[in-house]
């Protein structure tokens, strides 16, 4: 299983690798706009990625998951309209100890596994990328400064 794990691993590794090699190949032409373009390209580039994953990436538990909440939502909707208040708290109380709160849970969690894989891991690895590839020695190799933007105030101060 270890085995297994290192190879899984490094077959990760080389595709990220792989893929920060093929952005810095796309990128360097356009290095004579500067860094601001850049990172603006590369910020609409993550967005427009995300929302291409948010359309492509539903599973069919998480349907499926969102089918049986909206039922038994309904179904608890149902039962508190009874004419007894009492009865029907106590009805809507079953329902939720039976099944609405374990659906709720797992439907729940079935999202926010997704929405880690949809938004929140490209924008990390976009990051992770440009703080990679954008640090001060290699800014001042390419633009022949060591920042992206300099604030009016701190070049007076200087």
């Amino acid at each position: 299983m270890d085995a297994f794990m290192d190879t899984l691993w490094f077959n990760i590794l080389g595709i990220v690798q792989y893929g920060a090699s093929l952005l810095d190949r796309l990128l360097t032409p356009l290095h004579i706009f500067g860094p601001v373009f850049i990172l603006t390209l590369l910020a609409l580039i993550t967005v427009l990625i995300t929302k291409v994953l948010n359309r492509v990436i539903v599973t069919k538990r998480y349907t499926e998951l969102e089918k049986q909440f909206q039922h038994w939502y309904k179904v608890r909707e149902e039962a508190m309209k009874g004419e007894d208040y009492e009865k029907a708290k106590r009805l809507a109380r079953n329902i939720d100890q039976a099944k609405l709160n374990r659906v709720y849970y797992d439907y729940f969690l079935e999202g926010f596994l997704l929405g880690l894989m949809r938004n929140v891991l490209p924008i990390m690895l976009m990051v992770v990328y440009i703080n990679e590839y954008y640090r001060t020695e290699r800014l001042l190799d390419i633009f022949g400064r060591g920042y992206v933007l300099q604030l009016p105030e701190a070049a007076v101060n200087q």
